[in-house]
């Protein structure tokens, strides 16, 4: 069985503070042009997509630089709801080692925040500590989220609304550093997980783009009914 884990990508979609706005236009049309063309801008990390090491590592590998397989995970679900806004997720949330370790290589980490995607409030998603991405650094598995990604993510306020920050709250992308910096993947704003089994195999394959630092990709679950 599969099911498409992605977003759409189409003019006016949510992106993360400060990236280029997405847009999708027509080009050339059938009845100009006798065919149909788009224009496509969008930035590396819109929608559902992959970071690369050098997304947050000036000398890490790049995009293009990694094996088509390397996208190709055995996943394992691991649901940690209800979780409360701007939640500091340690690694006693996540499996034991030696079961993150059991052919997997990519944790899917179901916040719950896929369902506020299109307002301020999902700025304002949980996030893993350092030590909690430490974990999985030692057992060799990336990480897929519902959520902008695995670090906090500047608050909107939403809804005309505070968000209060914690002090403890971690500057920069401490999270995204150990595990690129353990050259493994980062898959960000999934959707769609519900009635998902534990352990699947999750296909998010990106563009070929040269010295990119992520990509969009189109996620995709399989598993065995």
């Amino acid at each position: 069985m599969f099911r498409d884990l992605s977003r759409p990508i189409e003019t006016g979609m949510p992106t993360y503070p400060g990236d280029p706005d997405v847009t999708l236009a027509p080009d050339a049309t059938h009845e100009a042009d006798g065919y149909a063309t788009s224009e496509l801008r969008t930035g590396t990390h819109a929608g559902t997509h992959v970071d690369a090491p050098r997304h947050t590592l000036s000398d890490g590998q790049a995009i293009d630089e990694r094996e088509v397989g390397a996208f190709a995970f055995d996943a394992r679900l691991v649901d940690l709801r209800p979780l409360d806004p701007r939640e500091a997720v340690g690694p006693d949330a996540l499996p034991e080692l030696c079961v993150l370790d059991d052919n997997v290589d990519l944790l899917l980490v179901r916040t719950g925040w896929a369902s506020r995607w299109g307002s301020e409030r999902y700025r304002d998603h949980p996030y893993l500590t350092a030590a909690a991405t430490e974990r999985c650094r030692e057992a060799g598995v990336g990480v897929g989220l519902d959520t902008f990604g695995p670090d906090p993510t500047p608050t909107g306020g939403g809804d005309g609304e505070s968000t209060e920050i914690d002090s403890d709250e971690p500057d920069g992308t401490p999270a995204h550093d150990v595990l690129l910096g353990g050259s493994l993947p980062i898959v960000e704003n999934l959707c769609r997980l519900d009635g998902l089994p534990e352990r699947f195999r999750l296909y998010a394959f990106p563009l070929r783009l040269r010295g990119g630092d992520g990509s969009p990709v189109r996620a995709v679950a399989e598993w065995e009914e």
